[in-house]
């Protein structure tokens, strides 16, 4: 085996045990603590208040005046629920294990002017609580407003119930709920002196501990939801069924005549015709040969990336609310398989003749980080602002700083070595000419941008039935666990995507025109325009988000998020276009 082979199958299970050891543990440790005798403490901490349609504008708990404890004890969080804007503090609830409680004062206040306009500020935004009891999420409103001879009426929440249920010395599940008879009316500035009290009750079940993280997957599970998965897959096969077999019935003639046509014409001496006729062109090397290489370097380590996190996902590593896993996973993979990047990037550019690889691995190493870097600062800012826990605090983002100076840029430079020593030539079967020929005029819909249109709609139409799943789990309140029917999706956009740009690659040939090799690309990856068309659509129709900092997060990280997508697929594309020009110039005689 190529030992460049060796050192990316070696680097890339290097990947997959790291990011599985660190997510694992965590479980691990879940399973092995939470056992509680008679009358011991359950540990509630509270975590984040926010506007509920506004997933992204989350703020600490305390910036509302509850109940505080005199001194307010930080749980230290992770790398990844810190990313996710977690800010867990302690409580003054006094909760334990199987002891009931009718009514406890949490504490008397009186709430001045000050007080209340926050508090109304919250009841109109619909603002919502997060905590979490023994690891278990739980979440509440603040109070609701209602319309009284045509005014607006604000009532505060005052009491909170909780319903805890146990299994032996561990517990199992919790709900919150809000009692409206106790609520208070903050309308008015004047003080208004308040009571902020809570209850708890026990009951025992059977559900045993391991089951205890079903209960927040159960709406993906729903027989309306899998009907509508399922028809999602089948609609995706079926394009792709009839993709393939259109192609494959159409191809198979249509090179079948081509052969037998040039064949005939080398027997009898007469001028080549069609994509034969571009024989000495159609392997030269393309225009910015360092951008191309690290293009290709960038999608082929994103494509490394999404499959290690789907494996991880199939294996049942991000199981409900194992808080922050996911980014944590995707944080330690791209670190780990820069050298991907770095090696297949350095690779294809010295077999173009490239000699500048240090700027080329210099632009492979920043490519999809820089204009990453560019929308955290923008909206890191926009936190700060507005004082919201989606702000990382600045040891976090040194470390993350450290993590891309002293294992992403080193693993991309090795990655690059190994590529730029690697003695494996670009393989043509075809000489390319001294002199290009020139490229002839071809109609409007024969053009880039009418070709992306084309190439870009359908790996869309076979996804896009799960995108708002997808959408309504990011930027929503959802949780998505089918994780075996997105793999298959996106299993088949890849398929299609390697189809539909294989057969605009053909067509542009027989057209006579040999410049493939950005259009493979921009075909590959024209899909991600579509997803981001598909981001509007959502942001205005489908949900209620508002305001600066949610507008920007959402367009912001999605324009990230489909830019990764256009690397990834147009990679694809270059590939799938490279193995059918290959092959088909192969078939022929070439002079």
């Amino acid at each position: 085996m190529d030992p460049q082979l060796h050192f990316l199958l070696g680097l890339l299970s290097l990947c997959c045990c790291c990011a599985a050891l660190t997510l694992g543990s965590g479980r691990a440790l879940l399973d092995a603590a939470h056992s509680y005798n008679d009358g011991d403490k359950v540990p509630l901490y509270a975590n984040k208040v926010g506007p509920f349609h506004n997933p992204s504008e989350t703020y600490q708990y305390y910036d509302l005046p509850f109940c505080a404890p005199a001194e307010v004890k930080h749980k230290k969080e992770a790398m990844g629920e810190l990313l996710e804007g977690d800010r867990l503090v302690s409580t003054v609830y006094e909760i334990n294990f199987k002891e009931k409680k009718d009514v406890q004062k949490l504490c008397s206040a009186t709430l001045d002017r000050k007080d209340k306009e926050r508090f109304r500020k919250a009841v109109e935004n619909d603002y919502y609580f997060q905590m979490f009891f023994d690891d278990l999420p739980l979440w509440g409103f603040i109070g609701r407003f209602e319309l009284f001879d045509k005014q607006k009426h604000y009532m505060l929440f005052t009491h909170v119930h909780f319903e805890v249920r146990f299994n032996g010395k561990r517990v199992i599940e919790i709900a919150v709920s809000t009692d409206p008879a106790k609520a208070i009316e903050i309308t008015n500035d004047d003080p208004v002196p308040v009571d902020f009290t809570y209850s708890v009750t026990w009951a025992e079940t059977t559900v045993p501990f391991e089951r205890r993280m079903e209960k927040y997957q159960k709406y993906s599970f729903l027989p309306q939801h899998l009907e509508i998965h399922w028809f999602s897959i089948v609609n995706s096969c079926v394009t792709v069924l009839l993709l393939t077999g259109f192609l494959t019935t159409i191809f198979m003639r249509v090179l079948k005549n081509d052969f037998v046509k040039y064949a005939k014409e080398d027997e009898e001496g007469s001028d080549e015709t069609g994509w034969k006729y571009i024989h000495g062109d159609v392997f030269r090397f393309p225009p910015h040969p360092n951008v191309f290489a690290a293009v290709i370097g960038s999608g082929t380590q994103l494509l490394v990336l999404v499959f290690c996190v789907f494996m991880l996902a199939l294996v049942g590593v991000f199981y409900p609310y194992n808080r922050g896993s996911l980014n944590t996973a995707c944080l330690i993979i791209y670190a780990l398989t820069a050298g991907i990047s770095g090696y297949v990037s350095s690779k294809l550019y010295r077999q173009m003749g490239g000699d500048k690889w240090v700027r080329n691995l210099l632009l492979t190493a920043s490519l999809f980080c820089g204009p990453l870097f560019l929308a955290f600062c923008f909206n890191n800012s926009v936190a700060i602002a507005y004082n919201a826990t989606a702000a990382l605090p600045i040891g976090t983002i040194l470390v993350i700083t450290i993590i891309w100076a002293l294992v992403t840029l080193p693993l991309t430079v090795l990655g690059g070595i190994v590529g730029k020593n690697s003695k494996e030539e670009f393989y043509a079967p075809c000489r390319t000419n001294k002199f290009p020929r020139e490229v002839p005029s071809l109609p409007w819909f024969r053009r880039t941008i009418p070709q992306m249109c084309m190439a870009g709609f359908l790996p869309f139409s076979a996804i896009y039935i799960e995108l708002y799943y997808i959408f309504a789990s990011v930027w929503g309140h959802k949780i998505y666990t089918i994780y075996s029917i997105l793999f298959v999706v996106f299993i088949i956009l890849i398929i299609v995507t390697a189809f539909i740009t294989i057969s605009l690659t053909y067509f542009q040939l027989a057209m006579e025109d040999h410049t493939w090799w950005w259009r493979s690309i921009f075909c590959g990856g024209s899909t991600a325009f579509f997803v981001y068309g598909y981001c509007f659509y959502y942001y205005f129709a489908r949900s209620d988000m508002t305001g600066l900092m949610q507008t920007s997060f959402y367009f912001g990280y999605m324009a990230c998020v489909c830019y990764g997508f256009f690397l990834m697929l147009g990679t694809v594309g270059y590939q799938a276009s490279l193995l059918f020009v290959r092959h088909i110039y192969k078939a022929i005689k070439c002079e």
